[in-house]
């Protein structure tokens, strides 16, 4: 499975999302490819030092993209591709390719209402592909006292997608991970909240990950 993570907006919290679900896939027993699609190449670079048994390819732009990232996903269960802030063209190419497409959003009105070229985006591809990819959208960064507002469900409404029910707070420890060369798991009792909510995102999310992972348990 290709799972694209996108946002034409930088500062949402692709990186941060792409390199904790590539950490957790690996960690319930996949094999796991990141593909850092981003200019800035942070993701990459994070995940060698938080988990450096995740493999990494770095795509730089659309042509290579579309003619790469399926293979990628012929040696591996799954392939987590962090897509760029501002390349749409990149974007475009991730969702022509990708199985679901996860896009993070900053929980306010102003940041639900800027999704608008991301979504199109998005609804272009599903467009050509017949309905693919599967797309959600995925609060991050959000304040600890947030509350889903009936205006926030009706703008994410409006957007064709449908929202996690999970959220990425904003927490500290989750600011520091990268610094550290860290997952929130690894960081002890002070990333133990931020893990569980991060990983209800990903159980909502993925759950073929943890089905997958049962069964050849069984």
């Amino acid at each position: 499975m290709i799972i694209a993570v996108v946002n034409s907006k930088g500062g949402v919290g692709k990186s941060t999302l792409s390199v904790h679900l590539a950490a957790w896939l690996s960690t319930n027993g996949h094999r796991v490819t990141l593909a850092d699609c981003d200019t800035q190449q942070s993701s990459s670079e994070w995940i060698r030092e938080a988990a450096p048994q995740v493999n990494t390819v770095r795509m730089d732009n659309a042509d290579t993209i579309l003619n790469e990232l399926p293979s990628l996903a012929e040696d591996a269960d799954f392939v987590v591709a962090d897509g760029p802030g501002s390349n749409t063209e990149t974007s475009r190419a991730l969702l022509l390719k990708a199985d679901r497409a996860l896009v993070p959003a900053k929980a306010s009105m102003l940041e639900v209402r800027a999704l608008a070229k991301a979504t199109d985006v998005v609804r272009q591809a599903q467009d050509i592909r017949g309905g693919a990819p599967d797309a959600h959208l995925v609060l991050s960064m959000v304040a600890m006292r947030y509350r889903l507002t009936r205006d926030m469900k009706e703008a994410a409404a409006a957007l064709k997608l449908p929202l996690a029910t999970s959220a990425l707070i904003l927490r500290q420890v989750v600011a520091d991970a990268p610094g550290q060369g860290a997952v929130v798991w690894d960081m002890g009792r002070r990333g133990a909240e931020a893990a569980a909510e991060i990983d209800a995102i990903f159980v909502e999310m993925v759950p073929e990950a943890l089905r997958n992972t049962r069964k050849a348990a069984g």
